[in-house]
């Protein structure tokens, strides 16, 4: 499990644009453009802010668990129970830089 979080840190900053930071609760948070597009709890977990009604679809199939702090926020959480989680969680980042930087290029457009 030790290399679990490096598994996702070096996939997530080899998209454009993304940096990581240290997170003010711990952890590693990824940015792009200066918007979080989520965080890291060491090897265990991930923290990812989406609209609610993205929230919303991802709690319903099974993709993500509502955030362990901020349920009724577009937060979620996912829980990283093995290696194998890994491209799952990768997934949920890219989703979310997806939605980032589309919204970024309509508003800009």
């Amino acid at each position: 499990m030790a290399n679990i979080a490096e598994q996702i840190h070096q996939a997530v900053t080899k998209w454009q644009d993304v940096s990581a930071e240290p997170h003010r609760f711990g952890g590693t948070e990824y940015r792009v453009r200066h918007r979080e597009i989520g965080h890291m709890h060491g090897n265990r977990q991930a923290d990812l802010p989406f609209p609610v009604r993205v929230r919303e679809q991802l709690i319903a199939e099974g993709r993500a668990s509502p955030h362990h702090l901020l349920p009724e926020t577009g937060w979620v959480t996912f829980y990283i129970r093995s290696e194998q989680d890994v491209p799952r969680v990768i997934d949920l980042f890219r989703l979310n830089y997806e939605l980032i930087t589309q919204r970024q290029v309509n508003d800009n457009g």
